[in-house]
């Protein structure tokens, strides 16, 4: 029951944060560190979908060391995981470092990576991302673990969506008082 009550409080303490914040880059920076945080693991990652549906990017991370975030692309194509979680499953590797699902199981093992649990971001009823806990050790995510890092995920599309519209409405605000000051001066 206490487990529960934990990741009630840390839904709770991580929509205040996300939702509190229009930017897009401090939505994903709340959205990691409180997903670590609750869950007490080595490190969290976001990835968006990039146009082309091809690759995911990296949208923010914590816990893990520049080396590993430039290892390379992540291609859809190339990594079964991500393949699982964009077809909206929530997908669970026991061990990266053998697991021929993951992409770069040799920078896992020297970035010192066992377990990942991975759920896919959704927005508008459609796949735009993931977001990933890696544990240091080898890690038996429980059932109260996955589904706070489901319903992370599903609030944090909401999120950043919120935070994309918000973006673009001040983009299009900015751009009608411009041509109201053009059309005045003339």
């Amino acid at each position: 029951m206490k487990v529960n009550q934990d990741f009630f409080e840390a839904l709770c303490e991580a929509l205040e944060r996300i939702v509190g914040s229009l930017d897009h880059d401090a939505v994903m920076k709340n959205i990691v560190e409180s997903t670590v945080k609750a869950v007490g693991a080595k490190a969290c990652s976001l990835r968006l979908l990039d146009r082309r549906r091809k690759r995911l990017i990296l949208g923010c991370s914590t816990g893990l060391s520049e080396g590993y975030i430039r290892k390379g692309p992540v291609l859809i194509e190339e990594s079964a995981l991500d393949r699982e979680a964009m077809e909206g499953k929530t997908v669970y590797l026991e061990n990266a470092q053998s697991d021929p699902r993951f992409q770069y199981p040799e920078k896992a093992k020297q970035e010192g990576i066992y377990s990942v649990l991975v759920a896919p971001l959704t927005a508008e009823g459609a796949c735009v991302g993931v977001l990933r806990i890696y544990a240091g050790e080898v890690r038996r995510f429980d059932q109260e673990e996955m589904r706070f890092l489901e319903a992370m995920a599903r609030l944090s599309g909401l999120a950043l969506e919120n935070a994309r519209m918000h973006q673009t409405l001040r983009g299009d605000f900015e751009l009608l008082v411009a041509d109201r000051y053009r059309i005045d001066e003339n």
